[in-house]
């Protein structure tokens, strides 16, 4: 399936970039979520009259991003949590607890922009969490999780 990218897609492509990915991928992800539109001529012709205001939209949505970094990057959070006496929590932490910390120390953070590439946290301790708040704006916060008293 050929689209046209209306933003930047991290491993994927840039703004205006004619791609070539798996039917669902285009058809359940990128097209509903408003970052693709199909190849068609009505489609690049419609792209290129607006490709200024595109590009104005992306570079605005990146100035927004960087400025998200600036104050969230190398923040610290805690999160208490019930846990047993060698320290494993009963459940677990995942990226919308953690996004929900975030945004109620002040920051505001989406769950999507959380990256937990291992998987959620089951263990008493320090952790750095990695966001995503842009396809080119990453940044660290330290979550610390501590037992419930």
């Amino acid at each position: 399936m050929q689209l046209i990218l209306l933003e930047k897609v991290a491993n994927l492509g840039n703004l205006g970039d004619l791609v070539t990915v798996k039917p669902g991928y285009g058809r359940n992800y990128l097209v509903p979520q408003g970052k693709a539109v199909p190849a068609t001529k009505a489609n690049v012709e419609e792209f290129e009259k607006r490709r200024e205001e595109l590009m104005a939209r992306e570079a605005e949505s990146l100035n927004a991003a960087v400025a998200r970094r600036d104050a969230i990057a190398d923040q610290s959070i805690t999160i208490r949590a019930k846990a047993s006496p060698e320290g494993r929590l009963y459940g677990s932490i995942g990226p919308r607890e953690i996004a929900e910390a975030l945004t109620d120390a002040g920051y505001a953070v989406v769950k999507a922009e959380v990256v937990m590439s291992e998987g959620a946290l089951r263990r008493i301790g320090e952790y750095k969490i990695d966001l995503r708040l842009h396809a080119d704006v990453e940044c660290q916060v330290t979550l610390e999780i501590s037992e419930e008293e």
